[in-house]
């Protein structure tokens, strides 16, 4: 894991972020640095995929460090939880944003797609793409879709809660500790889902190999 994506203590960034405002500017620049591949991920997983090509994950970053900066200029930040947390939690409003403006702006039924809007899930589509990975020869590409298709629809097998386990610590590469308190669960049960949920889909992928 890069320096950008390293687990900073919680306390020390918050400290950081308190004294003048020449150190403060410098010190929330490399807060940003260090968390925003973290927080790319998160953005990318949970995407809607109609809205990919259409939203840049990037300006969704962008956007959440803007809304952050207005946030401590004003004292209204919640030093309760880690800084990444409170970043992800802002990322998750812009996420949010994003998809009741392009998603239920066009849908005839707008009520249909209100749960995934109100909270944006990782799609079984994008963890299946990271899971396999990027290939780019040719003469791999079809064995890579083909397993994608699997995967996907492996992962959609799932529980929710154990899919959104695995994104919390797969992909977003979140500690325990950080998604239980995204998913308002004890850490334990965190590690049991996770374990479960890894044990599940390699069944599940084992079963359709054997089927195809």
């Amino acid at each position: 894991m890069n320096n950008q994506d390293s687990h900073a203590d919680p306390d020390s960034e918050w400290s950081l972020l308190a004294g003048d405002h020449n150190q403060q500017t410098a010190d929330w620049n490399e807060i940003m640095l260090r968390h925003r591949g973290r927080l790319r991920r998160m953005v990318d997983v949970r995407m809607h995929p109609r809205l990919q090509g259409r939203v840049d994950a990037s300006d969704v970053i962008q956007d959440t460090f803007f809304e952050a900066a207005r946030v401590l200029k004003n004292g209204q930040q919640n030093q309760d939880i880690p800084v990444y947390l409170w970043l992800r939690r802002l990322a998750n409003q812009k996420l949010i944003q994003a998809h009741r403006q392009h998603l239920l702006a066009t849908n005839r039924d707008a009520r249909r797609e209100q749960a995934q809007v109100a909270e944006p899930q990782a799609s079984s589509v994008s963890i299946a793409r990271y899971l396999i990975g990027n290939v780019t020869s040719p003469s791999l590409q079809a064995i890579r879709q083909e397993r994608e298709s699997m995967l996907q629809k492996g992962l959609e097998q799932l529980e929710p809660l154990d899919r959104e386990v695995l994104a919390l610590r797969h992909f977003e590469q979140l500690s325990g500790p950080e998604s239980a308190e995204i998913l308002g669960i004890s850490h334990d049960a965190v590690k049991k889902r996770y374990i479960r949920a890894l044990e599940k889909l390699q069944r599940i992928m084992a079963q359709q190999e054997i089927i195809d």
